[in-house]
């Protein structure tokens, strides 16, 4: 692997003297190391030392003038090929997930479009409270990768889960991160969002499709190695990090997005596309008159999944397919697998009481030419995660 310039921010926790040994480790293997110390750290480890191992300026103040008159935490934010935090104290966590930037730390964190890892470090207790879950899943889904927290013995005679990980556990996830993944050389299609079919103007059809879990499966492939093109609607779900991104409205612009990226290795279709779009949509707004209402001439949209799934030319060689359905699931998933001739269905049931639709979790059937396969119910980034597996392992 070649060599790696890596912004390391060490935060303020006891674990900070592992910092040094990090340091250590990472320029041993040839990586450039920028350190970045808030002013908790420097309690636990000095400047000095930590100069003294990375061989560089260590950069502690945000308004640092000389550095500013360059926008130096601009440039320190993206020069870097990965950026680390270890320790990652429960402060620093939330001010990543709520996008505090009051510090050098917290505002480089935001204003970089730089891969980060954490390795967060806390006591226990602060690793077990809903609110670190909380910005712990949100880290997740805004793509930060994490390693650890161990169990062990804690600083304060504590026993648990919130131990940083070992330097050299955070080095194997550094060369992880820059190692080719199963899918390097694939090339991947995604398709994410709602699509909006216009009445007029102003009004259209849609659904409740947040794009979530298609952003989270292209950050998921992405991260395995695969070249993914993501095609989406007007989700409100954030856009993926990495893949190359196609913004499209209807259904009807969404097949030619899709038709533009071919070919490809596979293609999973996870956009909630309308059934239907209407004929005779206004060109100006529809006004509400006395006597009755507009009426509306509805047309098919084409299917998107049937028509790639049964291309004699340029077919991916996985097609994936998703059935959001409120009854009978598994039946109508298996039945909607036939009918388009696509490889896979994921499955979920979004009837309203489920909270799928829109939220955070999903519980899904992957449904095969072999069965069905229940998963249990997962964070939508931790179902994405298990999806590209079962595709990087399809495509060996």
């Amino acid at each position: 692997m070649t060599s790696k310039r890596i912004l390391l921010i060490v935060g303020g926790g006891i674990a900070a003297y592992k910092s040094l040994e990090l340091i250590r480790l990472l320029t041993g293997a040839g990586h450039a190391v920028t350190p970045v110390l808030t002013s908790a750290a420097q309690h636990f480890v000095t400047p000095l030392s930590v100069a003294a191992l990375a061989r560089e300026k260590v950069h502690t103040e945000l308004f640092d003038l000389t550095a500013e008159a360059e926008m130096g935490h601009i440039e320190l934010s993206r020069s870097a090929d990965l950026i680390v935090t270890a320790p990652a104290t429960a402060d620093l966590m939330a001010k990543m997930a709520t996008g505090r930037a009051d510090d050098l730390a917290s505002t480089l964190l935001l204003a970089t479009d730089t891969p980060v890892l954490i390795a967060p470090a806390m006591n226990v207790r602060m690793w077990d409270h809903p609110a670190t879950q909380r910005n712990l899943e949100t880290l997740r889904g805004d793509g930060i990768a994490v390693v650890g927290p161990n169990s062990g013995d804690m600083a304060c005679g504590e026993y648990g889960p919130g131990r940083m990980a070992e330097p050299a556990e955070i080095l194997a996830a550094v060369t992880a991160h820059f190692t080719d993944g199963p899918l390097t050389g694939r090339h991947v299609l995604v398709t994410s969002g709602p699509t909006h079919e216009p009445i007029d103007p102003v009004r259209y059809i849609a659904n409740r499709s947040s794009g979530a879990q298609g952003t989270a499966i292209a950050e998921a492939l992405s991260k395995l190695g695969a070249d993914v093109s993501f095609v989406t609607g007007p989700a409100t779900a954030p856009r993926p990090r990495g893949p190359r991104i196609t913004e499209v409205e209807t259904a009807r612009e969404m097949l030619t997005a899709v038709e533009a990226a071919l070919p490809a290795d596979a293609a999973i279709f996870c956009a909630a596309v309308a059934d239907w779009h209407v004929v005779n949509a206004g060109p100006s707004k529809m006004k509400k008159e006395a006597g009755g209402l507009p009426a509306l001439d509805f047309a098919e949209n084409p299917d998107i999944l049937a028509t790639i799934a049964r291309r004699n030319e340029n077919r991916p060689r996985l097609v994936v397919g998703f059935a959001a359905e409120t009854d009978d699931v598994v039946a109508h998933a298996t039945a909607k697998r036939a009918r388009k001739g696509c490889d896979w269905i994921v499955a979920n049931d979004v009837s309203p009481e489920t909270g799928i639709m829109g939220g955070g979790h999903n519980a899904v059937t992957l449904i095969t030419e072999d069965g069905a396969e229940d998963w249990p119910r997962l964070t939508k980034v931790e179902t994405a995660r298990r999806l590209a597996q079962r595709i990087a392992e399809a495509l060996a």
